[in-house]
């Protein structure tokens, strides 16, 4: 069994070792990064030497190969970073093209998964199962995404889990600490999660994602004690790292006149590392095609001064009280949090340090609460543990029906399944529709993932060959929506034979959230008793 955390700037992939019955993060030869002091991370870059439609025909380079080759120091358009924050996303701005291909952030994501896990079944040809960490606030397209590129792979098994849950399986903290707050903030996200994990003595339950005609078990005889872990508030947005970084190169191209390139991007990201182990960083570049030098130099106190004009610790504030409100309908208050573990190379920074020791110091032994010395590999080695635990989580979001709103004269969403809701779903849902025109062929539903309203969001867009992300205010209560099935096939969900006519209910729709989060629809023709889909997952309708 094995973990993947991919991540926008660097991914790690752990294993189940049967013999020590622990989890170790694994180095890919060529692939992964080794440095003093951390775990192997194979860092999250992609350069595409050659683009094809069949995807066994293009030839790529990724990870630390990347890098040591320098290709991530120019602006070349076939070298990619932080694509995983497009992934799932609408795409803006021109989409340039390569070897005549028209590039999607799906396909680049593709190439790079599948060169990692390619590489993983070069050091272990029966590699067949892969538990994949998923960001809080990520829609039904990522998470469908994933399953596709395993598919495509020949992975029979996947299962899927919160990035913060796993980072409190891989924490293993002790059962006197009963609540915990984890602070996921990674190069493109920012995920709180308060969970209760308990030691339970039933037999553990186990449940996967199925691709192929395989099926099997978890081996749960084999693996530590099972727990019970409760998710009891959540809240995630795309704040991450990278935007940290583009915050300083904008400062140094504001007060230094510095060009915004891949490599000046990559410089004012050694300065933010360097300010977690000193007070001040310096680092010098030379432009070769103006000839001019500079020399940057940042202090703490300049990059907390430029995150607090950023808005950064308001945002953070925010997805705290969150939380915290989404805690106190359980009756839960922040002195009640017996440990905050702080995950993601950003949560390493001084500044993001000082604002969980502000809000949460020591408890009421006078030991501090704050823990932060796994902040890598804790997420993919706790995501090993779920083979043995019972996993009780809610919907981060809506899902609703789209109509047409005759007052505001634009398309509105209807909620079916409201957020918070226990997933799996204990009972469907059930809705009954009619046709409304006679000898109606058809009858056609569009169904959307409704995220949260927030004052601002991620736009993804191609400045030139590159990829930029934008933070941009949202405007007013509309919450971000992804269509499930907004195909010509897809919203097409029961074709009437008879034809239907007005005046009576046709068919029965019944809607349910499984174990793995994704909606599922089973329609029914009332005239003729025939089920005319069942239990499918509606973001493969098709």
């Amino acid at each position: 069994m094995y973990a993947i955390d991919f991540g926008t700037s660097n991914t790690v992939i752990a294993r189940w070792n049967a013999e020590t019955q622990s989890p170790e993060t694994i180095v890919l030869p060529g692939l992964s990064m080794q440095q003093k002091g951390n775990p192997p991370l194979v860092p999250s870059l992609l350069y595409v030497e050659q683009a094809a439609m069949a995807v066994e025909n293009v030839k790529t380079m990724v990870g630390m190969a990347v890098r040591d080759r320098g290709l991530d120091l120019s602006s070349d358009p076939r070298f990619f970073r932080n694509f995983k924050r497009g992934i799932g996303t609408p795409v803006q701005g021109f989409i340039p093209e390569l070897d005549g291909h028209i590039l999607s952030f799906e396909a680049v994501g593709n190439w790079f998964l599948r060169s990692v896990i390619e590489a993983l079944k070069q050091q272990d040809p029966a590699l067949d199962s892969i538990i994949f960490t998923v960001p809080v606030d990520s829609f039904e397209s990522y998470r469908n995404w994933l399953g596709s590129v395993c598919q495509s792979l020949d992975i029979d098994q996947v299962r899927l889990i919160d990035e913060p849950t796993a980072a409190a399986l891989g924490y293993q903290t002790s059962p006197e600490q009963k609540t915990l707050l984890v602070v996921d903030f990674g190069g493109g996200t920012l995920d709180l999660s308060l969970i209760q994990p308990t030691f339970a003595k039933e037999k553990p339950t186990g449940f996967f994602l199925k691709w192929g005609n395989q099926s099997r078990s978890p081996q749960a005889d084999t693996q530590p004690s099972p727990k019970t872990v409760r998710v009891l508030a959540k809240a995630g947005e795309n704040l991450g790292g990278a935007d940290i970084d583009r915050w300083l190169a904008e400062h140094f191209a504001s007060t230094q006149a510095l060009p915004l390139t891949p490599l000046t991007l990559r410089l004012v990201e050694k300065l933010k590392i360097a300010l977690s182990t000193s007070q001040t960083a310096e680092e010098a570049y030379f432009d070769e095609e103006t000839l001019d030098s500079y020399e940057l130099s940042l202090t703490r106190d300049r990059l907390e001064e430029i995150l607090t004009e950023k808005g950064f610790f308001d945002r953070l504030d925010s997805r705290l009280d969150q939380v915290l409100q989404q805690a106190q309908r359980r009756n839960l208050v922040a002195d009640d949090i017996d440990a905050v573990l702080l995950v993601g190379g950003s949560a390493q920074i001084p500044a993001v340090q000082a604002w969980a020791a502000g809000h949460f110091g020591v408890d009421k032994f006078g030991v501090d609460k704050i823990k932060g010395d796994r902040p890598f590999e804790a997420v993919a080695q706790g995501a090993l543990r779920l083979q043995t635990v019972e996993l009780e989580d809610f919907l981060h979001h809506s899902y609703g029906i789209r109509y047409w709103d005759r007052r505001q004269n634009a398309h509105g969403w209807h909620p079916i399944i409201q957020r918070g809701q226990p997933y799996p779903t204990p009972e469907p849902i059930e809705f009954f529709l009619g046709a409304s025109t006679e000898k109606q062929p058809s009858i056609e539903l569009i169904l959307g993932e409704l995220g949260e309203s927030a004052p601002l969001r991620t736009e993804v867009y191609f400045e030139g060959n590159q990829l930029v992300t934008r933070q941009t205010t949202a405007g007013g209560e509309t919450p971000a929506v992804q269509a499930l099935n907004d195909t010509d096939s897809g919203r097409k969900i029961a074709q009437l034979t008879p034809p239907g006519f007005p005046g009576s209910d046709r068919i029965r729709v019944l809607f349910n959230v499984d174990t793995e989060r994704f909606l599922r629809m089973t329609v029914e023709d009332l005239l003729t008793s025939e089920t005319l889909l069942d239990n499918q997952v509606v973001v493969q309708l098709s």
